[in-house]
């Protein structure tokens, strides 16, 4: 159910991206007036996600201001995004803790300010994106779409190690990546043999009856993944060299 009548998700999903694209056109040496706009977009997506909390209804269990839009029928493909009373919070922290990154980079980040401003909304959309997604191929294409502006984050501006925790980094996140990947699609060709339907719909995907000792390796599949780009131990070594 769409509690606000319009795309609200897409919009606050995509917003950044509109930031981007004026970032594109302003002169790089202009840092003042980058850092500035760069500000101005990460505080109207804040803003603009706020009616996601305020609409937000509780006491059900349903996902919220659900779209849905079918890409390829056959194939199971589809823009399948939604909120529940658990990632709602995720998504207005992650658009309250934008613009506070914007401001510590200020005075901190002298170098490439545009590139760096650029990326951040890039990340921004990217991480929204994969918090709303219902579909797991949706979900998966956000999630690499985070490691292009992470890579570049770490690998310019990181720290004395940049260049070489950045392709650890990457290296890394590839190799988790495949894990989860193969998941995917491991449901994707169980839910087909199971029902004769293909899909990656999250929600249809749960209601397979799978063996307890295959979800083990599911999990960790997942875990693995998440557990690189999160990072965790011991799975967090590519971390201290980004500082």
């Amino acid at each position: 159910m769409n509690e606000l009548g319009f795309p609200i998700i897409s919009l606050v999903t995509f917003f950044p991206i509109f930031g981007v694209l004026i970032l594109m056109f302003i002169d790089k040496d202009a840092k003042d007036t980058i850092r500035g706009m760069a500000m101005v977009f990460a505080m109207i997506e804040f803003f603009i996600s706020l009616p996601l909390l305020f609409s937000f209804q509780n006491g059900t269990a349903a996902m919220q201001f659900v779209e849905r839009y079918t890409w390829v029928k056959s194939a199971g493909l589809s823009y399948f995004v939604g909120l529940d009373g658990i990632s709602i919070w995720i998504i207005i922290l992650t658009t309250f803790l934008t613009p506070l990154c914007v401001l510590c980079s200020w005075t901190y980040i002298q170098n490439r300010v545009k590139e760096f401003m650029i990326c951040l909304l890039l990340l921004e959309t990217a991480m929204l994106g994969a918090l709303v997604s219902l579909d797991l191929i949706l979900f998966y294409v956000f999630w690499e779409l985070m490691l292009i502006p992470m890579y570049f984050l770490i690998g310019v501006w990181g720290g004395d190690n940049k260049i070489y925790a950045a392709v650890k980094f990457f290296l890394y996140t590839a190799a988790g990546s495949v894990f989860m990947l193969l998941s995917i699609f491991f449901l994707y060709y169980l839910n087909h043999k199971t029902t004769g339907v293909y899909t990656f719909d999250l929600l249809e995907l749960y209601k397979l009856n799978i063996p307890v000792s295959t979800q083990f390796w599911l999990c960790l599949a997942f875990f693995i993944s998440f557990a690189i780009k999160v990072p965790m131990f011991p799975l967090h070594t590519w971390l201290p060299d980004a500082h």
